[in-house]
């Protein structure tokens, strides 16, 4: 068995936490960074949420959508962004045709995890995806292993042990194949609306706790993928804002700094769905608390908007799109970086 990261809980911020992680995951976060150990990936891994958007498009039903829409999608947005990006975020349910066709200097992260969760069941329980496991999406290729986990301070013990136990399972899957593990966060509350004011004021607190548990060894987490801990619309002078405020921006400056001290692991953002103009204000707001943020994993922010391309204009209306429109977002969201760490400060190399 690989030998696992020690971790030193409860750092202070700003502080260089002493963990070590092995060679083979060394190697491999190294094939999804840029040159300077930042990662700045693409996600398209959706695949529930890009159905949705197309059946907005096409005005059908979500299950009406056909898969082959769908892969070729993904393939163009891939083939035209992967040289803009560090890696891409594919699933093996749609994107394996896309993953063939990315660039050569960009990597890959696979999402392990069934899409979604069951209304009916409480707690938003995860799935894996039946028929693989961290072993084939290795063989098929992934540097990295990427699952999804809805977390609340609301769920029931119960809950919460299946969960972290789950994530535990997921953990020595990916230490037994010397492979990344990238967690990602994403909190919620039971009978809270996400998009209001209410879920705005406790999700800061949601989610540090989540990064502060998931950072311990038990976990074999080696990154997290967290959006950012304020809701950028209930920002005070945020563009996104309507007027309604929960944070000031001296109160959203605490917020990032706190959620970056509750972690002794690299983290990255995750653009939650947002415009490309509202997730890049965010990265200057992490930047300018001075939170050491070791990249991005930016999806719908980037090509959201090439889906109505491709349903009216199809796969050469969509190239077009992305070469122009698409390529300027991925930029925007590269100029950004310039406020990243690298990953290899939570993981010095003389270890």
């Amino acid at each position: 068995m690989v030998a696992q990261s020690t971790v030193q809980l409860e750092p202070t911020f700003g502080q260089r936490i002493e963990v070590k992680l092995s060679p083979g995951k060394r190697k491999r976060l190294e094939s999804v960074s840029d040159s300077r150990g930042v990662i700045g990936a693409l996600a398209i891994d959706q695949r529930d949420a890009l159905r949705k958007l197309f059946s907005a498009e096409l005005k059908i039903e979500k299950h009406a959508v056909k898969r082959e829409q769908l892969e070729e999608f993904k393939s163009v947005v891939v083939r035209a962004l992967s040289p803009h990006a560090s890696a891409v975020l594919l699933e093996p349910q749609y994107g394996l045709r896309a993953a063939a066709q990315r660039s050569s200097s960009c990597g890959l992260l696979m999402a392990y995890e069934v899409s979604g969760y069951d209304p009916i069941i409480p707690g938003r329980i995860p799935r894996l995806l039946e028929g693989w496991s961290v072993g084939r999406l290795v063989d098929a290729g992934a540097h990295g292993i990427k699952v999804l986990l809805y977390y609340a301070l609301s769920d029931a013990p119960e809950i919460t042990d299946r969960k972290r136990a789950w994530v535990e399972r997921v953990g020595w899957e990916c230490a037994g194949r010397d492979v990344p593990f990238f967690l990602e966060i994403v909190p919620y509350q039971a009978g809270m609306d996400e998009q209001s004011p209410e879920f705005a004021r406790c999700k800061p607190d949601i989610l540090t706790s989540a990064m502060k548990e998931f950072s311990q060894s038990r976990y074999c987490v080696d990154v997290l993928k967290v959006g950012v801990p304020v809701t950028m619309a209930y920002v005070q002078g945020s563009a996104a804002s309507d007027g309604t405020f929960v944070h000031d921006r001296k109160d959203a400056l605490d917020l990032f700094r706190r959620a970056a001290e509750a972690t002794s692991k690299p983290f990255l953002f995750l653009s939650a769905g947002v415009s490309h103009r509202v997730f890049n204000e965010a990265l200057e707001l992490a930047g300018e608390a001075g939170v050491h943020f070791c990249g991005v994993l930016c999806g719908r922010a980037t090509w959201k908007d090439g889906v109505g391309v491709f349903v009216r204009g199809g796969a050469q209306a969509l190239q077009k799109w992305l070469e122009t429109d698409g390529v300027q977002n991925i930029r925007a969201v590269n100029t950004s970086l310039r406020h990243a760490t690298p990953w290899s400060e939570k993981y010095p190399a003389n270890e």
